[in-house]
């Protein structure tokens, strides 16, 4: 299981410009308005030395009042679930009354704790230092967020001894599925439809699964890990505090995925809940299949109004397909585990170079590149740069000036070619360098420095004219 870090602090000190810099994101709100965070945003780090969840919160307040009490719970149920605290002070404006309180809340937790100081950009660090060491968190780290200076050394240290736990012992070429989704949509359900057996409690109770469940077991001679996670509920009615760890919970068990399904109620609407963990799995790059569950029984103009919203709702994820099941009398269940399986052999798929790259130029054919500054971009080779999600490299010049609607062009191109069904496809650009910018710059020209008159150059006199 991934850790869990938790930036905390009291509002207006930087905590979600750290959160973009650590997730490589613009997901959290950044303005210099103090209480503009109000619930927990969740994200998966990336600067570090290993993988890990981070949560933004808003600010600790001592007396809070109206909005700030509720600013204040998100906070507290964030500590209970983090593993690790990052706690963030203001550099610029020194050590303040606030930042005692949100000290004796941290030490009530338990937990490890780095004291940060935000925004010491052109400041004496040695200086700005001294105030917090009252705080008794030992020596704070200065950063500067807005310009991502210190935030590795700040993760090194943070994630110092800690390792993303390995998977359950499973066996080779095992499928690892996680089944995600809002509470009460069926998950326990299908779960229980895939393996055949009463293996997780079902209820029509929300929130009855608690806790992520591995359910190992073997289908068609193919064999398989089930992750049944507790449902993630919109952030302000997650009030029981045995649900405070879902949200973290389900990502972790996005990570540990191959395949992950989304799983919907057809009677009900794609909330922004469901949008917000599907966009996070596809940031993880797994492959995404969404099961409309509770299908049965719905007229058949219902369902053709379902499927335009659905569509509408789900465009920004349009290679995942839609299956149409009935958990509980097992329709279509068949057909969703056959997909499952599809989508695990795409995320690994072997491309080979020779193919990419014709596949490549043929999609040049077909469709240009735009130019730039009157210049054609030009895309000369691919090759296959990773797995899981299938990552291609394209090598060419002025590949920074690619626009994305070329790139997701590119990305159909090769899922319809390859068979890359129901995961996404990471393109990544390398412009090639120029052999004769580096032959100038090695080997300057003898005439230019006769010209110039400079060393080992003659300047010719002219002789007047008789």
């Amino acid at each position: 299981m991934l850790p869990v870090i938790a930036l905390v602090g009291r509002p207006n000190v930087g905590k979600s410009t750290l959160f973009n810099v650590l997730t490589g994101t613009r997901d959290a709100i950044v303005a210099d308005v103090p209480g503009l965070t109000r619930d927990r945003q969740y994200g998966f780090g990336r600067v570090g030395p290993v993988p890990y969840v981070v949560i933004d919160t808003g600010g600790l307040v001592e007396n809070p009042v109206g909005i700030e009490a509720q600013m204040r719970a998100q906070t507290e149920r964030a500590v209970a679930e983090a593993d690790r605290l990052v706690f963030i002070a203001d550099a610029r404006a020194g050590l303040s009354p606030q930042d005692h309180f949100v000290t004796r809340e941290l030490r009530r937790s338990g937990k490890p704790v780095t004291l940060v100081i935000n925004k010491a950009e052109g400041l004496d660090e040695d200086v700005v230092a001294a105030d917090f060491h009252a705080l008794g968190f030992g020596a704070p780290i200065a950063i500067s967020a807005s310009h991502g200076a210190g935030c590795d050394e700040l993760m090194e240290h943070v994630l110092a001894g800690l390792e993303a736990q390995p998977a359950a012992a499973e066996e080779p070429g095992t499928i690892r599925i996680a089944i995600i989704g809002r509470p009460n949509v069926g998950k326990s359900t299908l779960v229980n439809r895939l393996i055949g057996d009463e293996r997780v409690i079902a209820s029509d109770t929300p929130g009855t699964t608690r806790d992520s469940i591995l359910v190992p077991f073997e289908r068609d001679g193919r064999a398989f890990l089930l992750i049944d996670t507790a449902g993630v509920r919109r952030r302000s009615k997650v009030e029981d505090v045995v649900e405070r760890a879902s949200v973290a919970k389900t990502l972790q068990a996005i990570d540990e995925a191959h395949v992950v399904i989304l799983v919907v109620d057809a009677h009900d609407t794609i909330a922004e809940q469901d949008a917000s963990v599907l966009g996070l799995a596809l940031q993880r790059g797994r492959a995404l299949i969404i099961a409309v569950n509770k299908w049965d029984g719905i007229a058949q103009e219902e369902r053709e109004t379902i499927q335009r919203l659905l569509a509408l709702k789900l465009d920004f994820v349009p290679f995942a397909p839609l299956f149409f099941i009935s958990a509980r009398h097992g329709t279509g269940v068949g057909e969703l585990m056959q997909a499952t399986v599809r989508a695990y052999e795409a995320a690994f798929r072997t491309l080979p170079t020779r193919e990419l790259t014709r596949t490549l130029e043929r999609a040049m054919t077909v469709h240009q590149p735009p130019m730039v500054r009157g210049r054609r971009i030009k895309l000369r080779y691919a090759h296959q740069g990773g797995r899981n999600p299938p990552r291609i490299v394209i090598h060419g010049n002025q590949t920074n000036a690619v626009p994305d609607a070329y790139t997701r062009y590119l990305a159909n191109v090769f899922r319809k070619r390859f068979d890359l069904f129901a995961t996404p496809v990471f393109i990544e650009y390398r412009t090639d360098s120029n052999p004769y910018l580096r032959e100038s710059r090695v080997k300057p020209r003898a005439d230019n420095k006769s010209r110039r008159g400079g060393p080992g150059g003659t300047r010719k006199k002219r002789h007047p004219k008789k």
